[in-house]
């Protein structure tokens, strides 16, 4: 009894040490990212400001920013007082008093101090600054104290440009927005991004763009795909010359099937253009790439050449493991081609048809480079995925935070898709192995 204990015990700790690896690779490559994106999802991430260019939990300060906008502040308010007379002299006096007691509250902090200190020699010596000396977590309470009176001064120089009293207000108004720009503030926005996109008009069309892509592009593809799987599957002279002429559409990059139909679908030379309105499947040869409708079946209708003969060769696969005895029992007992089809073909194949359909829903639900190469997601968006929006909103308007969030919508999208299908082919897993 202890013996059999003890073996029991070792194999499951073998089998523990076997698939734990693979758990780990899972998590790093695969949940990794989204939680990295779910976290940048819940802040105001954004490249084209220097202030909210990473996550921030605290108020802070960039010095860098800092050193190049207080010294050369104070020395312009200086010339700028020299000039002045009367009242505007007292004025701008004050002014440089607000800009002193702002430089006093912040490098009151010794680490403030310290690090601008540094700071300042790498900039005068022409070196980079690290991330770690140029931004420094100071108390919120200074934080606003300093952001209140930057404001006040932001406006009296605002005021005293306005009466032309400024010798350059250009540039004290310039530094002054520099001083104000160097305080950071925690940039956490929580659900904010979700709760927009909920109402999103947007969001929304793209979506259901991507839901009219998916299904009708994987519905053809699954129809095609049956019928060419039947064909290649027959034996007659250079069949493995036709098998491997079908599979030259999805070996191509997508990048470059996408770019080849955009010149096909060009409205003044393309080859297909002209054929679709010879045949009267298209009004004009303009109308393929500036229509809403047919924007989006020209795009349908290059991804289903593409990627056809993808699903072509997976059914290929499930054909062949049907029994050919099955087909000529079928025979004897007087079934035709049809009865054989719907009776033996896609009972035994509904395992391979569900595999297939999981790989080119996800695969199309995510679809980026065909729909980003041939339309751009035009026009008026009409052709926009939700993959295409979130590149436009992450890339093109610099808004991680944002993008972010519609990375994770993709995502929580495809899980939902993924637990269905997983769960379809579990179920019919177990039928299988019952015997029913």
């Amino acid at each position: 009894m202890k013996k059999g204990t003890r073996k029991g015990l070792s194999e499951g700790s073998l089998a523990w040490l076997l698939v734990i690896p693979a758990l780990l690779l899972i998590l790093v490559i695969a949940i990794f990212p989204v939680f990295r994106s779910f976290w940048l999802s819940l802040h105001d991430v954004r490249l084209n400001d220097a202030t909210k260019r990473t996550t921030h939990s605290h108020y802070g300060v960039d010095l860098e920013g800092y050193a190049n906008s207080m010294p050369f502040l104070l020395s312009a308010l200086d010339q700028e007082i020299k000039k002045a007379e009367g009242a505007t002299q007292k004025r701008l006096t004050q002014v440089k008093a607000k800009v002193e007691n702002v430089r006093s509250t912040l490098e009151k902090d010794s680490r403030v101090r310290k690090n601008f200190q540094r700071v300042d020699e790498l900039l005068f010596e022409g070196k980079a600054v690290p991330e770690n000396l140029r931004l420094v977590n100071i108390e919120e309470k200074k934080a606003r104290i300093s952001e209140s009176q930057i404001s006040q001064i932001r406006a009296d120089l605002k005021a005293m440009e306005q009466e032309g009293v400024l010798n350059h207000p250009k540039r004290v108004t310039g530094l002054a927005k520099g001083l104000q720009e160097c305080l950071i503030e925690p940039n956490f926005v929580g659900l904010k991004y979700y709760r927009i996109y909920l109402t999103d008009e947007r969001m929304w069309a793209s979506l259901t763009n991507t839901l009219v892509f998916t299904g009708i592009s994987v519905g053809v593809e699954l129809v095609l795909g049956i019928a060419i799987a039947l064909l290649i599957n027959r034996q007659f002279v250079g069949r493995g010359l036709v098998r491997a002429s079908v599979l030259i559409p999805w070996a191509l990059p997508t990048a470059v099937a996408a770019l080849m139909w955009k010149f096909l679908f060009d409205g003044q030379n393309g080859v297909m253009a002209k054929i679709f309105a010879e045949i009267g499947l298209i009004p004009n040869m303009g109308t393929l790439l500036t229509t809403k409708f047919w924007s989006m079946f020209a795009v349908i209708f290059a991804d289903v050449w593409k990627t056809t003969p993808f699903m072509a060769l997976l059914i290929l696969a499930g054909l062949q493991t049907i029994p050919k005895s099955l087909y000529e029992a079928a025979e004897v007992d007087g079934a035709s081609r049809i009865q054989q089809f719907f009776k033996i073909t896609l009972p035994m194949l509904r395992t391979t048809i569900l595999v297939a359909l999981l790989f080119r829903i996800l695969d199309a639900f995510r679809v980026f480079d065909l729909i980003y190469v041939l339309t751009g997601g035009g026009p008026a968006n009409a052709t926009e995925t939700i993959s295409v929006y979130a590149y436009k909103t992450m890339f093109a308007q610099m808004n991680f935070g944002a993008g972010s969030a519609l990375a994770v919508i993709v995502f929580i999208c495809i899980a939902i898709i993924s637990m269905l299908f997983v769960k379809l082919l579990g179920r019919d897993l177990i039928s299988d192995g019952s015997g029913k």
